[in-house]
Parts: structure tokens; sequence; C-alpha cells
């Protein structure tokens, strides 16, 4: 992951940011991906790009974004060079960045130029001295837990996805509620009707998850949540499973259709004849936070978590 020099760099004002003296650590290859549809995010992406350029290092522009010269355009050739990633945007924008790493452990900065922002936690005013204390070695890559989407056509694999937050299986523009057999390591836990099932990793537990009335996880947690959403029968309750088994789903009704969501990503409609398959994938991800941040802090910070009203 990073290469850089573990000696401290000095550090020094330059055009009201901070500058990393060059030569202070070894060459590093970094991405910016910004939010597409935000000016401001696109002015700040230009702007990092020359800085980054101006202590030397090799800058590009995500794949299928452009930023101004001195970067230089993404290609699926160049991934594996990448040392690290950072994303100006939201949430969505994060998970845009780790679908185009496409399971490759690089270790991505994510900068809130959204909303909520639960992955993207630096403040846009701190985002210089966030990439400064990353290359000097003063932020941590904390890992967390992905999942491994599988469907499986006729008995063989015909789909394979990463999530890093989930997958939903739902019923689309199908006015019926859907009916789908849950089993864990090949038994049979339910059969479920509902709008949707939720199946999500503890990061993405915050998440849609949480909309539909899971549970938090904390990120450290080996587990996956199973939630229905708006199911038919009260008994219909979030599951909590250990992350070392497999989970499997299956359409009951022979001539409905669902579909197949993961990280927000229409993957296409199910049908009687498909199997999903769901692990925890071999494969973590590497989010970089400050060694300070804490985990109950940001739940208090943009969920009001344990306030009153």
């Amino acid at each position: 992951m990073a290469r850089a020099s573990s000696k401290a760099a000095a550090v020094k004002k330059t055009s009201g940011k901070k500058a990393v003296s060059k030569g202070a650590f070894a060459p590093k290859t970094i991405a910016i991906m910004y939010r597409p549809d935000t000016k401001e995010a696109i002015r700040q992406a230009n702007e990092l790009a020359v800085w980054l350029d101006e202590q030397g290092f090799t800058v590009y522009s995500a794949i299928n974004q452009e930023l101004k010269k001195p970067a230089h355009r993404l290609t699926q050739a160049k991934l594996d060079e990448l040392d690290w990633v950072i994303v100006l945007g939201g949430d969505g924008t994060y998970l845009g960045a780790v679908r185009m790493l496409e399971g490759r452990q690089i270790p991505i900065l994510g900068v809130n130029m959204g909303s909520l922002g639960f992955l993207t936690e630096v403040r846009v005013e701190d985002l210089y001295k966030a990439v400064i204390s990353t290359l000097q070695h003063k932020n941590e890559f904390r890992k967390r837990s992905m999942l491994s989407v599988q469907v499986k056509r006729a008995g063989k694999l015909a789909h394979e996805y990463v999530a890093l937050n989930d997958a939903v299986i739902e019923r689309g523009s199908n006015t019926h509620l859907i009916n789908i057999e849950v089993f864990n390591e090949m038994q049979l836990v339910a059969a479920v009707k509902a709008d949707a099932l939720v199946v999500a990793t503890p990061t993405g537990s915050t998440a849609y998850n949480l909309a539909a009335g899971g549970p938090i996880l904390h990120p450290d947690v080996n587990a996956i949540v199973m939630t229905p959403v708006c199911p038919h029968a009260l008994t219909s309750r979030p599951l909590i499973f250990p992350d070392d088994q497999k989970l499997s789903f299956k359409l009951v009704t022979q001539d409905k259709r669902v579909v197949l969501t993961v990280d927000g990503v229409n993957r296409g409609e199910i049908t009687h004849n498909d199997e999903i398959v769901i692990t925890r994938s071999q494969i973590d991800h590497f989010v970089i936070r400050k060694p300070s941040a804490n985990y109950f802090t940001l739940l208090r910070d943009k969920l009001a978590f344990g306030q009153r009203a």
C-alpha cells in the first residue's frame, strides 16, 4: 500500500497550503475521483492535482473522469500502479471508487463534499492536512470487510461482484412482494416475503440496512446482517450471521423476477433458475483514518446517535 519514506517530511507554507518538500518520499501514484455534479468538487480536484504534481507525485483522474494537466487519464491497465485514491464527494462517489478498483486493496481517503459522509469523513477544509498526514504515515489504513456476491445460473457462475456496503434483492417495478428462500450453509433459514432483502456488511449497516430497521454493526465486527424491507410477516426480523458462513438466496415463484442491486448499482434481473450466493470477500478494503477517529463520535455527528429529540 503506502510506500512513502518513514522519515517525517519538512512542511512549509505555499500559497496558503502546506507543501511537502520534494524528495521526502518515494515516488507515489495517486488517483483523484470527484463528484461529477458538483463544480466545487471539480475545482478542488484540479487544484489538488496541481499541488500533488508540484510535490513530485504522479496524478491520475479517475476512470471516465478528466482533470486538467498535469493530471493523466487513468486506464484499466494503470490501476495496479496506484498507491491510493483520494475521493472528493459523498459516500456514493466513494463507492464508485471502490467499484473502479475492482477488488484491489488500494486505500481510499474520503473527503466529504456530499451530504451525510460516513465513508467520506474528512472535511473539505482539512483536505491538505489529511493528505499530508497520510503521506507522513500519521494516518491509519483501517480494514473493512466486503461481500462477494455471486449469481449462479443453472449451477454455473454467471456474474460476480464485490460490495463494500450491501447487496439488495428487490422487487423493482413488480407490484407484488418478492418471495425468497434464504439458506445458511445449505440449511433453510426461512422463506421471506417482503419488498426487498438487504444483505449488508458492518460498514453498510448504517446505510439502507439502518433505514430498513436493521441494527448498526461496529466496523470491526465479523458479521453479515440481513434485513427484510417491509416484510409481510411481523416475525420476519433482521438476522446477523457469522461472516465465515455462506448465505444463498433463491426466488420461490417461478413466474416472477427480482432485481439485484450491489452498492447502489442495478446488476440485472434474477429468475427462479438463479441462485445468489453471498460470502465475505477474501479481499478487504482499507479506509484512511486519523488515529483519533472514533466510530461512536461519527455516529453522534452523522446520525445524532443517542441524542434526545
